[in-house]
């Protein structure tokens, strides 16, 4: 190969890189939140998994970003192994697409698309439009970057040593498929090998080949493909916790136990055939012919996506009734242990690719985060009214989560707000952040009272029976009003926003009434002063929880 040839190549291969990108980040804006709400309607039912795999697949343009986003979702608590095993089929379909656009051989109209597409991103005035002339403009400069590759690639017809490896991956299967799957894992994308392979196609170099089925050579290129697009999920899985490792090891399981069925089935059909594998018969005659410089050959390009489409539909369709012992399998193959991120936020930056999916799930873990603050809340009254010191330790203990899900939670969302996309509103995510902060202070203010009660424990500290009533009141508003904000923060529930202002002012009134009322106790000699201090303490405590109580309940209200 010349320099100019390989520079060509991979500026070729570079802009249908490009252009898949940019048509994929197009298409996801286009669809805004229906990814999400697609994610969002996965049940138990694979076969529903699968369809939304391969949509979502088909809207992002790559098995890969797909299964990475599953490997995510996995992470993050968001879907469970087996919808994750159904979504993996799917995408293994989906990402059938950008092999078929290409087998539709509009690379002469790519200047035509990629001009319109301008044209539409410069004049337009609406969001949509601009989004859908990103579409068109990604189209056209992928099938730009076929075109520069084929046209690069033409000069191999004639090189007898590449027409040679060629055949001889066809003589033996394993090479083909080590050599599929080489090249994929370095170029991070199973549509992108495809692509070069049809550029290959395109160049008429198979038609070069004689002696044996051009089909012969292309499946195990195809195979090796297949299991090649799994190092970008394996990757992506380094670091996260078992069940995502697991999600990314059926993706790996599932694509090679479709390599191997689809090998042994072909030469199987092949020994009884004699060479003569109507297989490849029949998806020669699906796909037709084509005209290169004037002479009728067997259109090679269709036939490569033809291929991938009835291996993966295949595969999808024999695998499917297995995928519970699979999934039961990798289950066994990595056994869960109790790790650290399974207590802490489930916040992974692999969601960022998709801001609606990750803004539910800085909610979730936004209430999450809530509970514990109100679990350390009623520990922490508990340990009060009871002087009860392991309660104690328990709130300083859990304080130092709370303190993580804040230092986690604004940390995603800072890379959250720089995703500029269509599914963002900077608003809301203001409000996520103040949100985040008052939780955290109300932690804070459960510590507070935890340190109260240790004080009260060390230094025996009594309370008469009056106080301890008027703080039981006060403490189960402050409960409540905090319970209730947390669930309608969870369900944007407006009435529980309403109720906890209400009960704030009764809270406020009611701190007021309890100071002047013990500070009349402590003049009367009823309590001492060690006492009064730290009753004086706690009720401030409980008023300024409920000021944060009603900071969150009105960012529901916004």
């Amino acid at each position: 190969m010349t320099t100019e040839m390989i520079f060509s190549l991979v500026g070729g291969l570079g802009l249908f890189i490009y252009g898949m990108n940019v048509m994929s980040d197009g298409l996801k804006a286009v669809a805004g939140d229906r990814v999400k709400r697609l994610l969002e309607i996965l049940t138990n039912n694979r076969f529903l998994a699968i369809l939304v795999g391969t949509v979502v697949t088909v809207i992002v343009q790559s098995s890969s970003t797909t299964t990475v986003m599953v490997v995510g979702f996995v992470n993050a608590g968001i879907m469970n192994l087996f919808q994750a095993a159904g979504v993996i089929l799917g995408a293994n379909v989906g990402t059938t697409i950008t092999a078929q656009m290409v087998a539709l051989k509009v690379d002469h109209f790519a200047p035509i698309f990629i001009g319109i597409g301008m044209l539409m991103m410069l004049t337009a005035k609406k969001k949509k439009t601009k989004q859908l002339a990103t579409v068109i403009l990604g189209f056209g400069i992928l099938f730009l970057g076929i075109s520069l590759m084929s046209d690069a690639l033409k000069p191999l017809r004639g090189n007898q040593v590449f027409v040679d490896t060629l055949i001889s991956f066809g003589n033996n299967p394993v090479l083909g498929l080590l050599a599929g799957l080489g090249i994929t894992a370095i170029i991070q994308s199973s549509s992108a090998t495809i692509g070069l392979l049809q550029a290959i196609a395109l160049s008429g170099t198979f038609n070069a080949v004689d002696g044996i089925s051009t089909l012969a050579i292309i499946v195990p290129i195809l195979l090796g493909m297949n299991i090649g697009t799994c190092v970008t999920a394996l990757i992506s899985s380094i670091g996260a916790n078992t069940n995502a490792r697991k999600a990314a090891l059926i993706h790996l399981v599932v694509n090679i136990a479709g390599s191997i069925w689809v090998m042994i089935l072909l030469l199987i059909v092949d020994f009884v055939s004699k060479g003569n594998n109507p297989i490849y018969y029949f998806i020669q005659d699906i796909s037709g012919y084509t005209m290169i410089e004037g002479v009728r050959v067997h259109d090679v390009t269709k036939e490569i996506a033809n291929t991938h489409t009835l291996f993966n539909v295949a595969n999808t369709l024999i695998l499917y009734p297995f995928m519970n012992p699979i999934v039961r399998f990798i289950d066994r193959l990595i056994p869960d242990k109790t790790e650290l991120d399974e207590k802490g936020p489930h916040l992974d930056k692999r969601l960022l690719g998709n801001p609606a999916v990750a803004m539910g799930q800085v909610v979730k873990e936004i209430t999450r985060m809530g509970r514990l603050a109100n679990k350390n809340l009623h520990s922490s009254i508990e340990a009060i009214l009871h002087k009860d010191e392991a309660l104690v330790e328990k709130v300083f203990r859990r304080e130092k989560l709370i303190n993580d899900f804040a230092k986690e939670i604004t940390q995603f969302l800072v890379l959250l707000s720089n995703e500029q996309t269509a599914d963002l509103r900077q608003g809301r995510v203001m409000d996520l952040f103040s949100c985040v902060h008052d939780i955290e202070r109300i932690g804070d203010h459960a510590e507070n009272l935890a340190e109260l009660a240790q004080y009260r424990i060390d230094n025996k500290v009594s309370f008469s029976d009056l106080a301890v009533d008027d703080l039981k009141i006060m403490m189960d508003l402050v409960e409540k009003v905090c319970y209730d904000v947390i669930e309608g923060f969870e369900q944007e529930d407006s009435k529980a926003a309403l109720s906890t202002i209400k009960i704030e002012d009764e809270i406020d009134a009611m701190e007021e009434k309890l100071r002047t009322s013990h500070i009349a106790r402590l003049n009367e000699g009823v309590c001492n002063a060690p006492s009064g201090i730290i009753f004086l303490d706690v009720i401030s405590n409980l008023e300024r929880v409920g000021d944060h109580a009603t900071n969150i309940a009105e960012y529901i209200l916004n």
